[in-house]
């Protein structure tokens, strides 16, 4: 009896899981808490997943550092995706205009697609929104001109963010790394793009000791 119960009661959870699963993605779009603005470091990326993809941002000169990956609506306990809009997407020309903070058209309209749509906003504005947020956050001037390959705790990416943004505080921002390199950093934004805590499963922050950054090319 106890093992047919422990059975049951796993069963349940699953299901249970699966349709909290299922609710992450196509919901209304505008429903959300605060956004999450996600800063890749652009020589990471092209040294891994944008290995042979002739992405202009990883071209010898681009000078590329931390540019502008997402712009993602979160609430306080997960966040909605591919939500359901009646906004029209974008034009070619719209998402070709966000190369030069975004890396490639096809990164901004991926972003639209996944994240965008859950904004509430038509895809002009959430464009502009995203805009706003990266201008709005100042890039450590020793990470533009990195220019050697460097290994770091993550924390020293993190403190420096802070010291170059007046009220960005430790829980408003978190460093993520992957394979061994610092992946991005996020920083938590109310829906006026003003610098807020992050929710409890967004405070994750990379505890390296040896990340390594390589150098802007």
């Amino acid at each position: 009896m106890r093992f047919a119960s422990l059975t049951a009661l796993l069963t349940g959870a699953a299901l249970l899981a699966g349709a909290l699963s299922a609710k992450a993605e196509g919901e209304r779009a505008g429903q959300f808490d605060y956004y999450v603005m996600a800063l890749s470091w652009s020589p990471g990326w092209c040294a891994t997943d944008g290995r042979g993809r002739d992405a202009a941002q990883c071209a010898r000169g681009s000078g590329a550092s931390f540019v502008l990956h997402g712009l993602w609506p979160q609430n306080e306990l997960g966040y909605p995706s591919d939500c359901r809009t009646p906004q029209r997407d974008p034009t070619r020309a719209q998402s070709a205009a966000m190369d030069d903070i975004m890396g490639s058209s096809g990164a901004a309209w991926y972003q639209w697609k996944k994240h965008g749509r859950c904004a509430g906003l038509s895809a002009a504005d959430y464009y502009a929104t995203a805009r706003r947020a990266y201008a709005g956050t100042r890039i450590p001037e020793v990470f533009r001109n990195l220019d050697r390959d460097v290994k770091l705790p993550a924390s020293v990416v993190e403190e420096a963010f802070i010291e170059a943004n007046p009220g960005l505080m430790r829980d408003m921002v978190t460093i993520t790394c992957d394979q061994g390199r610092i992946d991005e950093v996020r920083i938590c934004l109310t829906k006026d793009l003003a610098p807020r805590r992050c929710g409890a499963d967004v405070i994750r922050d990379c505890r390296r000791q040896d990340a390594l950054m390589e150098r802007v090319r």
